[in-house]
């Protein structure tokens, strides 16, 4: 969500089936970006190892090239990447969020934010019999 919007634009890709890019799988792409490696960009989002990894190989399967790049082994060179073709889709899907952010934006201005509470009430209690 925005950030003091009540607004939440989730925009997903498909191939097929199969999502090829939403909202998780574009924070992951920033974080392996940031982080150099698959599991620590998981950890940080708090995901399990083993759906990081379904993610990636769905990225991976869903594109015409690899977003995102491993490199075996115990040397220094060791971690993954995001490939170009990954930062360009990178790119251009959060282009696609910002864009559908404002244009969605001003619907929400009038008359629906005067009609939006800013903190939902308590919930009902159950009625006793």
């Amino acid at each position: 969500m925005m950030e003091g919007s009540p607004i939440k634009i989730k925009i997903q890709l498909f191939c097929g089936d199969e999502i090829a890019m939403g909202p998780g799988k574009a924070d992951l792409l920033d974080a392996i970006r940031e982080l150099g490696s698959i599991s620590a960009a998981g950890r940080a989002l708090g995901m399990s190892y083993r759906r990081t990894w379904l993610l990636v190989d769905a990225m991976n399967r869903c594109w015409r090239e690899k977003l995102v790049e491993t490199v075996p082994g115990g040397g220094r060179e060791r971690g993954a990447h995001v490939t170009q073709k990954g930062e360009a889709v990178l790119s251009a899907y959060r282009a696609m969020q910002a864009a559908a952010s404002a244009a969605v934006a001003p619907q929400m201005e009038d008359p629906l934010q005067s009609l939006l509470r800013t903190e939902p009430l308590p919930q009902a209690s159950p009625a006793s019999s």
